[in-house]
């Protein structure tokens, strides 16, 4: 498969799709998903993004055989990709604001870990194996790695799969909170298009708003009376919104709510 075919972004129903059709990342591959993840964050209608790999794989970062190349022609730029591109791409990721959905169908591994770990639902085939990688090839960690193994793990776990570069089976990841979902390998892809067309479909701001919370106490911005007041002002904004409204309306007439997004 050519690099021209090797990132797609397509946006329907309320959902942007990011597929890497090919495994490893090239620098035009990583060029172009950096396009992609772009236009994702940018989007003025996606409720919800889903982010694809193949059967195969998910992604298993960095393409060696590339790397190998510029390693013996200019080994001074070999790594400049993590500043040039690695980095921008998680710091992409990171600035959508609305649900991001990971379907990991095969090996996620590397960078690919780091980057199934930028999104906030992740379903995984039961063949998936998920690992570190770096140090096996005399690296540490890029891709944000290390900060979402250790605030998801705990440290001691996180150095565990960072130094000995234990493999995780799909369940085992389940087990430790890695990933959301584990389902039967035929059904990774649409397994995970119904929860992203499920979220495109449920209260895009309040679900903006959650994003936020959870990732600020997470990376423990601010103390417990700083969270209360950002609550209560985030449940301020959204206790006007037609979302909320419409569902308070729908409890009290037993009827399903229906979310625009509004």
């Amino acid at each position: 498969m050519s690099d021209a075919q090797a990132v797609e972004f397509t946006e329907a129903d309320g959902v942007a799709t990011i597929r890497l059709n090919r495994p490893a990342l090239t620098r035009r591959v990583k060029e172009e998903l950096l396009v992609a993840v772009r236009s994702a964050a940018e989007s003025t209608t996606a409720r919800a993004v889903l982010f694809l790999g193949s059967d195969k794989a998910f992604c298993v970062g960095q393409d060696l055989v590339e790397h190998a190349r510029i390693l013996e022609e200019t080994p001074e730029q070999a790594l400049s990709t993590v500043r040039e591109h690695y980095n921008p791409v998680v710091l992409g990721l990171e600035s959508v604001q609305v649900p991001v959905v990971v379907g990991i169908g095969g090996a996620c591994v590397g960078a690919g870990l780091g980057l199934a770990l930028a999104g906030d639902v992740r379903v995984a085939a039961r063949r998936a194996k998920l690992g570190t990688a770096f140090t096996g090839i005399g690296l540490a960690s890029d891709s944000g790695l290390a900060l979402r193994l250790v605030r998801a793990l705990g440290q001691a776990r996180a150095m565990e799969l960072m130094l000995l570069g234990t493999m995780l089976t799909a369940d085992r990841a389940l087990e430790l909170g890695l990933v959301t979902e584990v389902v039967d390998d035929a059904d990774w892809e649409t397994r995970a298009r119904e929860a992203a067309v499920g979220l495109a479909s449920g209260p895009t701001a309040a679900f903006v708003a959650a994003k936020h919370e959870v990732r600020a106490a997470a990376e423990g911005q601010s103390d417990l009376s700083e969270l209360l007041e950002e609550e209560a002002d985030l449940q301020n904004r959204l206790g006007v919104t037609e979302d909320h409204v419409g569902a308070v309306r729908s409890f009290l007439n037993k009827e399903k709510p229906t979310f625009t997004g509004r």
